[in-house]
């Protein structure tokens, strides 16, 4: 463990640069560049709200941060994952010539995503006061749900990172997964309609959702942490670190074989 901390502050510094060249190339050739990462989940979240107010009948005029705070969060997820999956594989002529401790990818692209996330915060910091949502002292609990959701996509990058490597039509296959995950994530659906249907157990069981649910309660509704849904994030999160670590520094002496 301490040579792992020792190696890790080592390339620190390599590790933040990787994290900015990500970051300059998503929106390298783009006029509206870091711009971009306000405007499309305000336009994301005007789309979904005036469609599904109107499906639902909802009056409810903080709607559309329900929706903006499940976006949010959702699109991290997805884009983080997705970016890891890809990293070991898009930095493969570098990992040939030079040696860099290989778990640097999927972290730094993790990390790009990451700070691309808070930027994003604006838009929600920002409708909140437009549609006078009232802040709470639970509102700094927020920062719970973000920190578990940055290890949950942290631990499964770097399982997906792993597998990727071996098996080329995961990338394919977990853009379907990721599909699913949002639909079970109760984003612009409220999720008593799941659970009236008996379904409660699809919301129940998505660690995805009790981070969502969290960050809303703590963010929105002002009534602080759900304590079961906390526990069981933290659990999951913590089991998909610990199982995507062993499983990439297990595998990594053969990704040079398969690159």
């Amino acid at each position: 463990m301490k040579q792992n901390i020792k190696n890790f502050t080592k390339y620190r510094y390599l590790l933040g640069e990787l994290v900015k060249k990500d970051i300059k190339l998503k929106y390298r050739k783009s006029y509206l560049g870091i711009l971009w990462t306000l405007l499309e989940p305000l336009l994301t979240m005007m789309v979904l709200s005036i469609v599904f107010s109107q499906l639902y009948g909802k009056a409810d005029k903080h709607f559309p941060i329900y929706i903006l705070t499940g976006r949010l969060l959702y699109t991290l997820f997805a884009n983080a994952t997705k970016t890891a999956m890809k990293s070991i594989r898009a930095n493969a002529q570098m990992i040939k010539k030079v040696y860099v401790p290989k778990y640097i990818y999927p972290l730094s692209a993790i990390l790009a995503q990451y700070v691309t996330f808070l930027i994003s915060l604006i838009v929600l910091i920002s409708v909140a006061i437009i549609l006078k949502v009232k802040p709470t002292i639970h509102l700094l609990e927020g920062i719970i749900p973000l920190i578990i959701l940055l290890v949950m996509v942290t631990g499964m990058g770097l399982i997906l990172s792993t597998l990727a490597v071996f098996f080329r039509d995961l990338e394919y296959l977990w853009s379907v997964i990721l599909m699913i995950i949002m639909y079970c994530s109760a984003i612009f659906y409220e999720p008593e309609r799941v659970m009236k249907a008996g379904y409660e157990w699809v919301l129940r069981f998505n660690p995805l959702y009790s981070v969502i649910l969290n960050f809303r309660n703590t963010v929105l509704y002002g009534i602080g942490l759900n304590m079961e849904a906390l526990l069981y994030s933290i659990v999951f999160s913590v089991a998909v670190l610990v199982l995507g670590t062993f499983l990439f520094y297990k595998s990594q002496d053969k990704f040079i074989l398969n690159l």
